[in-house]
């Protein structure tokens, strides 16, 4: 790997700056797109949007940010091994503005095949860009978490432009070309990253890890056996000869995943050839797994169930000004950027102390903050249930704490997988932990689903049950934290026994 181009982004690699505006350009799209898609599915013929219900708009929902993640897992593998992280960008991005472009023209069947488009090619372009990053950095550079700090303040950018310019273009001039709006940001992504692609200086421009040529050939044929498969699929489901139920397909997808994440990590559990204090870090692991599935779970409500009560249920004007529903989805990144050096402050202070939590601790705490957004919105629901139009504070208070508990949870969540997993497996383990993304979407979906308009009364209870949910799992997760946080921080004892093997050894 050839050494970045030399030069500064903020005292960071050149580099840095080509892959900060690609990445806050693709957010951009992404969650401008993201926020329209069940106020879409669910909004009238006769206004322009295809008139599901809410179950069904939400379980698709579910499974298409479901499904972003889930096809990283290939587009890394993709990357590492047929065309380098480079070349994944590009062509991820291609495919990405191409699937916008199909969601902006007017159609029913151009929907879910734009939707298909930018599932596949975000999957080849997020996960790579995130280890471009990552490669920017010789191995000790102590700018490398500054560095993702940065590239993580060009998503939270990127985000809030894509909320505020989709939002408003839907309201002023319709959803396609709120949709075609989308497009245009991922190419002035791709415009920005193939001018100052030389900043990269040719890292990451082949595989790391490249295939024989006939491995090479039987992995091209698989990949395009699944293209024509999924093509296939999709005229079929257009023509009305295959006939798919959303729900159905959701709970189906939620089981296969979790059966998924269970045998992979059983596999390198028992089948690792890991060591007692491994597999004791392994149970730690495992447990910030099943909190990461139930953080997104309550989380992703953003999109779904919390997008529609700021439709429907929200008194949204400002004077004169009504504010576009999807604006309410900037509080999130707008408090994420705030937050975070205060977060970051925190962290060394209590280091500095001796007070850090553990993993386990931090990832209870998360949720349990988290989930007291949802308390919020039991009250705001009642105010609606009682037929009034609930003030905006109610979901800014909402967005503040579901963002407190993210910043509390997900820095954590990331470190436990680099420190916790097996060296050997650590790549493997990341994989494997971002399908608990995959599952808390899925999930996320089905709890929105039950979020019937013309049940209002229910609201408030549904709102109380993921709560409980929610912030049960976090007390559960702190009671667990006695044994969990003594597995973490196993040690083990280099010194051979009598015998010539390395003992274990636990410390508290």
């Amino acid at each position: 790997m050839n050494p970045p181009t030399p030069g500064k982004f903020f005292g960071h690699p050149k580099g840095l700056q080509t892959l900060f505006f690609t990445e806050m350009w693709e957010r951009m799209s992404y969650y401008g797109m993201r926020a329209l898609l069940v106020l879409f599915m669910t909004t009238s013929l006769q206004t322009g949007g295809l008139e599901y219900t809410v179950a069904t708009a939400t379980a698709i929902y579910g499974l298409y940010t479901a499904s972003v993640y889930f096809m990283g897992l290939p587009g890394g593998w993709i990357a590492d091994r047929l065309i380098g992280g480079q070349k994944a960008v590009w062509y991820g991005g291609i495919i990405i503005m191409c699937g916008h472009i199909v969601l902006a023209i007017p159609t029913t069947y151009s929907f879910f095949v734009g939707l298909i488009l930018v599932v596949l090619g975000t999957g080849l372009l997020k996960p790579n860009i995130t280890a471009l990053v990552g490669q920017l950095y010789e191995d000790g550079d102590a700018r490398r978490d500054a560095g993702f700090s940065l590239y993580y303040m060009g998503i939270n950018i990127g985000s809030l432009i894509g909320y505020t310019v989709t939002g408003y273009l839907q309201v002023n001039q319709g959803w396609h070309w709120a949709f075609g709006a989308a497009a245009v940001g991922m190419a002035i992504g791709l415009i920005q990253y193939q001018k100052t692609i030389g900043n990269l200086n040719g890292v990451a421009s082949e595989p790391i890890q490249p295939l024989e040529p006939k491995q090479k050939k039987l992995a091209w044929n698989i990949i395009g056996a699944f293209v024509i498969a999924l093509a296939a699929t999709t005229v079929m489901v257009m023509n009305g000869s295959l006939t798919i139920n959303p729900v159905a397909l959701a709970e189906f997808t939620a089981y296969a995943i979790a059966i998924l994440f269970l045998v992979y990590f059983g596999k390198v559990y028992f089948g690792g050839g890991l060591s007692g204090v491994e597999k004791k870090r392994m149970w730690a692991l495992f447990l910030v797994c099943l909190a990461s599935m139930c953080f997104w779970s309550g989380f992703e409500q953003a999109g779904s169930s919390l997008n529609l009560f700021g439709r429907d249920y929200t008194d949204r004007m400002l004077g004169d000004f009504e504010i576009p529903t999807t604006w309410f989805q900037n509080v999130n990144p707008f408090f994420i950027i705030v937050l975070s050096p205060f977060f970051a402050v925190l962290w060394i202070n209590l280091g500095k102390k001796m007070l850090t939590p553990s993993y386990t601790l931090k990832s209870a705490i998360g949720l349990m903050i988290m989930g007291s957004g949802f308390v919020v919105m039991f009250f705001a629901a009642q105010a609606a249930a009682s037929g009034l139009k609930v003030a905006p504070y109610f979901l800014v208070a909402t967005y503040f704490l579901h963002t407190v508990g993210e910043l509390t949870f997900s820095p954590a969540a990331l470190a436990a997988v680099s420190r916790l997993a097996p060296k050997r497996f650590a790549g493997q383990m990341m994989g494997v932990f971002v399908l608990t993304y995959s599952m808390g979407n899925i999930v996320a979906g089905l709890f929105a689903g039950n979020f019937d308009p013309n049940n209002v009364e229910e609201m408030p209870n549904l709102y109380l049950q993921i709560s409980v949910f929610i912030v049960g799992a976090g007390v559960l997760f702190a009671v667990a934290n006695k044994w969990a946080a003594r597995w973490e921080n196993s040690e083990e004892d280099m010194k051979p026994d009598e015998n010539g093997k390395s003992a274990d050894k636990v410390t508290a």
